[in-house]
């Protein structure tokens, strides 16, 4: 099951929804949240739900003993087994088919590839789990007692699937007490009315145009072609996996929990390494905070400084996919990060914005190519056709590439992913309050943190506005409520109409 579907918003929301509040006692609603995640991920396969609390159930014992065992040693022994239990569950069930395949190859074997179904949602609980254990062994977190509330905090089913990876100190108070308001069930609804719309209006709309593109191959489409379909892509992956984060953070407010972002307008960054600031952050904070900061971070040695960031990409890649392209796009940004760092660095800062713009624009490009295209010959042409080598429109001619026929949406695409909406919030904010003050404004529409607004939300400024001009600002959120239940009525009607497509990042 998937946000995305007319099953879910028709009768597994409702429901849960109904059951959650009905019941008055706070620590009873962990129950139905529990029960409800457990069906939620039992859909299609009940399968899942026996590895699920396996899974669940020794990281929960395991913990238990790292607090009461006296020493060091031992601690850190316990603390290795149960990570490392953690990943070869990962690995055997993601990554199985991909080691014997590449070894019988390697070997001259012929040996039948076992195919093992993907458990749903196998590699965010995993890595939640890991936070956990890690935090307890570092006494940053006290150990869950209450085996409900550890299960509750893997199995999520807002955050089970593709929505950021949550860590466990992040919602550990939460667990135990949060609040359920009025406002905050409203933005959840209002953030997941945003979410479903940039994963079916926008990401399903321009895949169409990405998909045709990459099928009819680089040769055929020329240079034209081959850059819209990147170009498509890019917001395809963009809008599916921001969209689908948003759902999920909105899910999360309506149940009263408070998730962190998980993106940030990454395509108006400056230098690569500020992209993966804003992208996918839960996953950089994550390979930061449990990887790369334990190994030495950036204070060791130039050598070992690399070892650690090969480390990172490298497992970044294969977190993504069990396929060669995975890796080759971890090693990639590997390379380019480095090259960013020691040759780059004091250009980059002397250049105008707008180059830098364009340089990180050209890297994530070529970066989602590698992301895309699995097949070494299907790439090794297409990245031709990026740079001329097949013509203009290759095989075709412009009318029969059909690429004009997605310029509206493409527009739409690229405004929405800039943080106009922040600013246009920030100015009404201005003159509502008559407020003269540029860097409080700056500061509102958070230049380093723009997705922390809640656009759609206006009580805040309702609440400071001067005299009549309150007035304004409630017909603002009239008005952009009526656009959010226009949205979602558009992407349901696609959704029912047979239009759904599987999010892109439910297989990683």
């Amino acid at each position: 099951m998937q946000f995305n579907t007319s099953v879910f918003v028709f009768a597994f929301l409702p429901i849960t929804l109904f059951l959650y509040y009905v019941i008055p006692f706070s620590r009873a609603k962990n129950y139905i949240l529990l029960l409800a995640s457990l069906a939620f991920c039992a859909w299609g396969d009940p399968s899942n739900l026996l590895l699920l609390i396996a899974v669940i159930s020794i990281n929960y014992f395991t913990a238990l003993a790292l607090v009461k065992v006296d020493g060091n040693l031992i601690k850190k022994l316990l603390l290795i087994t149960l990570i490392s239990f953690n990943v070869i569950v990962l690995a055997v069930y993601k990554y199985t088919g991909f080691i014997v395949s590449n070894a019988s190859a390697l070997l001259g074997l012929d040996v039948v590839v076992p195919s093992i179904a993907l458990p749903l949602g196998i590699s965010y609980f995993t890595l939640k789990l890991i936070t956990y254990v890690v935090d307890v062994y570092r006494n940053r977190v006290d150990v869950q007692r209450n085996y409900i509330d550890l299960a509750l905090y893997a199995a999520m089913f807002p955050a089970i699937t593709a929505g950021p990876i949550v860590k466990y100190q992040t919602i550990e108070k939460q667990l135990r007490e949060r609040a359920h308001t009025l406002r905050k069930f409203s933005s959840g609804v209002r953030l997941f009315c945003i979410g479903m719309a940039k994963k079916v209006l926008l990401s399903n709309t321009v895949a169409i145009l990405a998909s045709s593109m990459l099928s009819y191959g680089g040769s055929e489409v020329g240079m034209y072609g081959a850059w819209f379909g990147l170009i498509a892509y890019a917001f395809q992956l963009y809008f599916d996996f921001s969209g689908y984060s948003d759902m999920a953070i909105g899910l999360a407010k309506m149940f009263g929990f408070d998730f962190e972002k998980n993106f940030n307008y990454p395509y108006i960054s400056k230098s690569v390494t500020e992209f993966w600031r804003r992208w996918h952050i839960s996953l950089s904070t994550f390979f930061r905070e449990y990887i790369y900061i334990p190994m030495g971070g950036s204070r060791v040695s130039t050598p070992h400084f690399v070892l650690n960031m090969a480390t990172v990409w490298l497992l970044t890649g294969i977190w993504h996919g069990a396929a060669w392209n995975f890796i080759w796009w971890g090693l990639y940004y590997l390379i380019v990060l480095l090259i960013e760092k020691y040759v780059l660095s004091g250009f980059l800062e002397r250049v105008p914005a707008a180059v830098r713009h364009f340089y990180v624009v050209f890297v994530f490009l070529m970066g989602w190519c590698l992301f895309w295209i699995s097949d070494a010959g299907a790439i090794g042409e297409y990245v031709a056709a990026l740079f001329g080598c097949y013509g203009l429109f290759g095989a075709q001619t412009y009318w029969q590439i059909g690429a004009w026929q997605y310029y509206p949406v493409l527009l739409i695409c690229l405004l929405a992913s800039t943080p106009l909406l922040p600013w246009l919030k920030c100015r009404l904010q201005k003159w509502l309050k008559a407020d003269e003050d540029t860097e409080g404004v700056a500061a509102y529409i958070g230049i380093k943190d723009t997705s922390a607004v809640d656009l759609c939300d206006f009580d805040s400024l309702i609440q400071g506005a001067h005299g009549a001009r309150s007035g304004v600002v409630q017909i603002i959120q009239m008005l952009c409520d009526i656009t959010l239940i226009a949205l979602l009525v558009f992407s349901l009607a696609a959704t029912i109409s047979g239009s759904f497509s599987p999010v892109i990042y439910a297989a990683f």
